[in-house]
């Protein structure tokens, strides 16, 4: 029984474990089995053996053995000393019962310290594999900065013109100027910044006779010109308005050439002079004719085939408007897509109208006995024949109604006033634009007119007359919004017109909306356009678009951050590197000089146009894959180093087709300050994170004594000048990547979430990326739209509350978007992410990208927000449509898809990992 005991208690004599054998066992089972039957029956055998022995004696006998029987039986020697045996063993076995106690508390402190002792194992291999990833990356940094042939390009230090004149040998004929015969490269250099000098008017001998609203017009556009310089000493180009002249000014050439002459900076023959003679009639005053520029420039809408230069001289657009910015109310939409007429044209050819321009004198004379051939005829037959067919309703008149504007010999005149021209032409599918009939006469202010009026109201152009040199056609590619058709084809024109599809027609009326506003539909676009000709052809880069100077809001730092389980990804991989990854800004100016050479078309034929040099755009050009890995694999951190794989090689590395980067939180708050500070708590430990940008909206400074959490990355907290929810698009300069993660103040989102909306932003990241879908639906009762956040199997928008976008973006937004969109947004407080979804999709023509099945994104007890009025959804049904008037016509395009993680639902074997265990 001890043994057993002892065994139980699981130590034996001197706390050693009881290892008896099998006979040990036997014996002391079989002492034990003896000392029991001693202790019963030995008071039997006792009273047995003092009967038997003292028989003889008396009655006292009885009464002698009960007194000893009912003493204590251990004062017989025997059962004393087995008692004391007994009591010496259960002593014993309280003291091994509490040595064992004492044991089994050390052996639960021994294995509570092998458990801590396994976790710090376990964090000392996580901390040694980021210590790796750390080592992995300097030598990638290394290898790279040693491997490049050639330093990291951004933002070059300007260099000025030196202010000696370099000489330059006379051209052969100034009539053949070209860049490399009359042009001075020495006074622009590439990194000058082309520096411009515009002439005031007290410097301008001609600025009595030039039309006064002219003049305040171009003074207006000066202001708020970037390239524009006071000082001359340093310009590059020097502008210089000669006309439009008022009506009643005549002067002879060899009196403007005299007053050329006598401008300050003219060196003798007028080198890097832009002449600009801007035109607000369709008969306008080609005042250079016959007039020797000499090296200068001439930038007008009418020009003589012996008069203009290729490649020197500039087609410009007539000034229709000096206002600062187009009504977009008043600008038809650009569908339906089929219109009233098929095609309309309204003009006057008065062969007996003849100019008192001395230039269309002498032109006059040229032609006499040498005229080239003339279709109009055959133009008025076939166009006349179209409209009694009556297969298409079409409006030609070659009569006007009214008096004909005046216009040069051989060229259409225009009908009417401006008004009525815009109300047919808003009712046009397409316009006929007839060149004049003498091919010598390239350009004329009458065509520009017609094909200015014509983008305005959405009518696409039709240019009859291959010869015609259109504004800008050395930048624009006039093929994606006009049609150029040889007059010989005029019998082959209906049935082209036919065969354009209704797509084809959308994207040229589209096309032709972007040209007008961009390069024609102000006085500042004008001119901004021809600077930006000149600035293209010399390969000079455009100004670095402008950053929001942020005023940072000092704070207090230092509270601990918590851990939120939620937050966290709950599978057994690591997102990727947190504390040990050190933050890295995105290149900046890497295609600072090249992306004016190579990226020419594109820029000057795709919004926002060739007016503004970002850091960095998210249409830059992506190397083939092998290119990583010869030759070209700078900033490359490919899975696997090249070999792929999933679980920990995956998390390792970023892969993907560009370069590491990593990302910036912006996130827009006011007056929720505890909402906020849990809000950058769930930030913490989020791999890949740049800094957090806390914009604060409110005009009350943060409390005084509130303590930011310290989540391991800066936390920035700028302050606005007013409330308005622009402010969360604005392109802030302490952003320094391009990856923005716009957040609201109460979003609950999970680590793997975020991980994963970056890294397929990374794959398409000219889109919006994120998480809570919602779309555009039509209204058949009001013929209208309407904005849903219910839930369906299409989406067109991704609210920006927890989405990733480039920063390119915000520019855009910000400095390029039409005003009237983000006055919207100021006036209802609402509405930021809708034009942001509309402005990308304009830009790329796609829909955004939803990740993860999350269909909303707000924290669970926080308090609520705006978007629970009732009012907010009537808010946003109006922003929707008013939009849609500024842009003319629905951005939006719907998707229905959503992405998910590569191996989501895929089944793995027991020794892979997926990507993302949830997502």
């Amino acid at each position: 029984m001890v043994c057993i005991m002892l065994r139980n208690g699981g130590v034996g004599n001197g706390g050693q474990p009881c290892m008896l054998r099998w006979s040990n066992r036997i014996r002391l089972t079989w002492l034990s089995f003896t000392l029991f039957i001693i202790l019963v029956f030995f008071p039997l055998i006792a009273h047995y053996y003092l009967t038997t022995i003292d028989g003889g004696l008396d009655e006292a006998g009885p009464r002698i053995f009960e007194a000893r029987a009912g003493g204590s039986l251990c004062e017989v020697r025997h059962v004393h000393d087995l008692c004391r045996i007994r009591e010496s063993v259960s002593e014993e076995l309280l003291q091994l019962e509490a040595k064992r106690q004492e044991l089994n508390s050390e052996i639960a402190r021994l294995n509570t310290k092998i458990d801590s002792c396994k976790k710090s194992i376990e964090n000392a291999k996580q901390d040694l594999l980021q210590l790796k990833n750390v080592i992995s990356q300097t030598e990638h940094s290394y290898k790279e900065l040693v491997a490049q042939n050639q330093p990291r390009l951004s933002l070059p230090v300007r260099l000025l013109p030196a202010k000696d004149e370099v000489d330059m040998p006379p051209p052969r004929n100034p009539a053949s100027c070209r860049l490399h015969t009359c042009f001075d490269y020495s006074r622009c250099p590439l990194t000058s910044a082309f520096p411009v000098y515009v002439y005031s008017p007290e410097q301008n001998p001609l600025t009595p006779a030039i039309d006064p609203a002219l003049r305040q017009a171009l003074q207006a556009s000066v202001q708020t010109n970037a390239y524009v310089t006071d000082n001359a000493e340093i310009a590059c180009v020097y502008v210089v308005l000669v006309g439009e002249l008022l009506e009643a000014t005549s002067m002879t050439p060899g009196e403007l050439e005299k007053q050329l002459h006598s401008l300050p900076y003219w060196r003798a023959d007028g080198r890097n002079h832009i002449l600009l003679n801007l035109s607000k009639r369709s008969q306008t005053q080609n005042l250079l004719y016959n007039v020797s520029t000499g090296r200068a420039m001439v930038a007008q809408s009418t020009f003589y085939q012996a008069q203009y230069r290729p490649g020197f001289d500039v087609v410009a657009s007539p000034l229709v408007h000096a206002m600062s910015e187009p009504n977009f109310l008043e600008i038809p939409p650009q569908v339906p897509v089929k219109r009233k007429y098929l095609f309309s044209f309204q003009g006057e050819k008065i062969e007996s109208l003849r100019s008192s321009l001395q230039e269309a004198r002498s032109f006059e004379e040229e032609m006499e006995g040498n005229a080239p051939a003339d279709y109009d005829d055959r133009i008025i037959a076939t166009l006349k024949a179209v409209q009694d067919s009556k297969l298409d309703l079409v409006l030609v008149e070659f009569t006007c109604k009214s008096p004909a504007r005046p216009s040069l010999p051989t060229e259409w005149a225009l009908c009417g006033e401006r008004d009525h021209r815009l109300e047919l032409l808003k009712l046009s599918t397409f316009v006929l634009i007839v060149t004049p009939g003498d091919s010598r006469l390239l350009a004329s202010a009458g065509c520009a007119f017609r094909l200015f009026e014509a983008l305005e109201a959405g009518a696409i152009p039709v240019v009859l007359g291959e010869h015609a040199e259109l504004p800008y056609q050395d930048t624009v590619r006039w093929s994606e919004a006009a049609l150029v058709v040889p007059k010989p084809r005029i019998t082959e024109l209906h049935f082209l017109l036919r065969s354009l599809s209704d797509n084809d027609l959308l994207n040229m009326r589209r096309q032709g909306r972007f040209l007008w506003e961009t390069y024609f539909s102000t006085s500042d676009s004008v001119l901004n356009t021809v600077l930006a000709t000149v600035r293209t052809r010399l390969q000079i880069p455009a100004a670095p678009i402008a950053e929001e100077r942020s005023s940072e809001i000092p704070h207090k730092s230092g509270k601990a951050a918590g851990t939120d389980p939620n937050m966290a990804d709950t599978g057994d991989l690591d997102l990727g590197p947190v504390e040990t990854e050190p933050p890295y800004a995105s290149p900046k100016y890497l295609r600072n000089f090249t992306v004016t050479v190579l990226d020419m078309y594109r820029t000057w034929n795709r919004a926002p146009g060739p007016f503004h040099l970002f850091p960095h755009t998210p249409f830059d050009p992506v190397l083939p894959s092998e290119a990583k890995f010869l030759g070209s694999g700078t900033g490359f951190r490919p899975i696997g180093a090249g070999a792929g794989g999933s679980g920990r090689e995956f998390q390792a590395a970023l892969g993907g087709n560009v370069p590491r980067e990593q990302f910036t939180v912006v996130m827009l708050t006011y007056e929720r300050e505890e909402v906020l500070m849990n809000s950058l708590e769930r930030l913490n430990g989020l791999p890949y994170l740049n800094k957090v940008l806390v914009v604060w909206n409110s005009p009350k400074s943060p409390s005084e004594d509130l303590l930011w959490p310290d989540i391991g990355v800066p936390i920035v907290v700028v302050h606005t000048e007013k409330n308005s929810l622009n402010n969360r698009f604005l392109p802030w300069d302490v952003i320094e990547t391009e990856a923005i993660l716009s957040i609201d103040d109460d979003a609950h989102l999970r680590h793997d979430e975020i991980m994963f909306g970056f890294r397929v932003w990374r794959e398409a990241r000219d889109r919006i990326v994120g998480f809570p879908g919602r779309y555009h639906a039509w209204d058949m009762n009001h013929q209208s739209w309407l904005y849903n956040s219910n839930y369906s199997c299409e989406l067109s928008m991704v609210l920006t509350g927890a989405a990733f976008f480039h920063k390119y973006y915000a520019y855009l937004y910000s400095y390029v978007m039409p005003q009237a969109i983000r006055d919207m947004v100021d006036e209802y407080i609402n509405c930021e992410d809708i034009a942001m979804n509309f402005l990308v999709s304009h830009i790329t023509r796609k829909p955004p990208i939803k990740v993860t099945s999350r269909w909303t994104f707000r924290c669970p007890g926080c308090p609520q927000a705006l978007s629970h009025d009732d009012s907010h959804f009537h808010e946003r049904h109006k922003c929707i449509n008013f939009f849609v008037k500024v842009y003319g016509y629905m951005p939006l395009l719907y998707t229905q898809f959503r992405v998910d993680s590569v191996l989501f639902k895929t089944r793995l074997p027991h020794d892979k990992t997926k990507c993302f265990k949830f997502i």
